[in-house]
């Protein structure tokens, strides 16, 4: 298991090489043996995380970013993936049924919402466009940006901790799901890329890649 699992830093986080071959139990567990002995080194930290040395399922990589968090005190801001046709297959796939949800739940808005701009929904929205900075939206359901969203995103308007915020670029000047506030940090927020979800979990807020199970609720992976 020697060298199963090597981390090197990046500028905005950090890469994490794994061995190709290992049965994915017994990576699991030389990741969490990695990262309880680096905690120290690490210490409390925001990253962006790339995976790479071998083929993962969604569902594998968020197990690995569990294993990370649970052995360190490091929070992984967004996994960034290298594969840009998965990435493009994603987004696509995203964007179809999420516009068909959208048409039977919710409302559409077509164009970019610019500085000083407002938009409200008494349902759950999704945008075919870019939110720009200073630019605010505010739903009561689920709020959806099929591109960046840069300004303020309030979703759960009328107290739905459930709703979600989902944008292809995320980096929210301030998002909020209910009473809930996630702030831009002082030193940086880090995008990624692919699509990444604001959610509620364990009463906290939080951003992270989409996970498998919020992908599976809307019938694709």
């Amino acid at each position: 298991m020697k060298n199963a699992v090597i981390i090197k830093g990046n500028k905005a986080g950090m890469t994490v090489y794994l061995d190709p071959k290992l049965p994915f139990q017994e990576l699991l567990e030389a990741v969490a043996k990695k990262f309880k002995e680096t905690a120290r080194f690490w210490g409390t930290a925001q990253m962006t995380l790339t995976l790479e040395g071998r083929e993962l399922a969604p569902s594998e990589e968020l197990q690995i970013v569990d294993t990370i968090t649970e052995n360190s005190n490091i929070e992984i801001l967004c996994l960034i993936d290298s594969d840009a046709k998965r990435i493009e297959r994603c987004e696509r796939a995203l964007n179809e049924k999420l516009m068909e949800l959208s048409s039977q739940t919710g409302q559409f808005y077509k164009g970019n919402l610019r500085a000083g701009d407002v938009l409200e929904s008494e349902a759950s929205i999704v945008i075919i466009g870019d939110v720009e900075r200073d630019a605010k939206v505010i739903a009561k359901g689920n709020i959806i940006v099929l591109g960046s969203l840069k300004g303020t995103a309030a979703a759960g308007a009328a107290g739905n901790l459930n709703a979600v915020i989902v944008a292809f670029e995320m980096a929210p000047a301030q998002a909020k799901i209910s009473d809930l506030s996630l702030q831009k940090p002082q030193k940086g927020w880090f995008s990624g890329r692919g699509p990444m979800m604001i959610l509620v979990e364990n009463g906290r807020i939080c951003m992270e890649p989409i996970k498998k199970s919020f992908l599976s609720a809307l019938n694709f992976i």
